[in-house]
């Protein structure tokens, strides 16, 4: 059996079946392996898995063995590249099998279960936040501004607003982490 090292890269790209056959009896342990434990999150079937491998051989020689005559030595092992190569190209794979999804503007609002009348208002404790905590928070979600708007309305820097805004946001999460059971 060749090992992968000891493969002829030009006579591979040159696309002669022989060197071919033996690059892929020498990379299949190893495109497998990398393969299976990259989409081993996925969840998918055994003959996805499968399919999944085969791409990295199919990605390698398309195009006039395009991907294969962008390994270079000097860079990185023969077996460090490929196993890139399949990292990549298995998430690749996986993506592709990913359910398709639908545009939220397509769904019908009482598919999602969003109604205003169950949305129930938070209920800031009086003095835990700052008078400025408060009007930038009571500008940026019950006015709907952005940053710039509530910077430019107090005269202010935009940064000021952005930092207000998240030390209102640590106090609050502080106050409401100790008060949930």
């Amino acid at each position: 059996m060749t090992e992968l090292n000891q493969i002829d890269l030009r006579s591979l790209v040159a696309g002669h079946k022989r060197t071919w056959d033996g690059f892929v009896l020498a990379a299949s342990p190893l495109i497998n392996a990398v393969v299976r434990r990259s989409l081993g999150a996925w969840r998918l079937s055994e003959d996805d898995i499968m399919d999944a491998a085969q791409d990295v051989f199919v990605r390698l020689c398309t195009n006039d063995f395009r991907l294969l005559k962008t390994y270079d030595p000097a860079r990185a092992g023969l077996s460090t590249w490929l196993a890139v190569v399949a990292r990549s190209a298995a998430v690749d794979f996986a993506r592709r099998r990913r359910q398709p999804t639908s545009p939220i503007d397509d769904i019908p609002e009482a598919a999602l279960a969003v109604e205003d009348h169950y949305v129930e208002k938070l209920k800031i404790p009086e003095g835990l936040l700052t008078e400025r905590q408060t009007l930038i928070l009571k500008c940026l979600y019950d006015e709907e501004r952005d940053v710039a708007e509530v910077a430019q309305l107090l005269k202010v820097d935009a940064q000021t607003v952005r930092s207000t805004h998240h030390k209102a946001l640590l106090r609050l999460r502080e106050h409401f982490r100790e008060r949930t059971p």
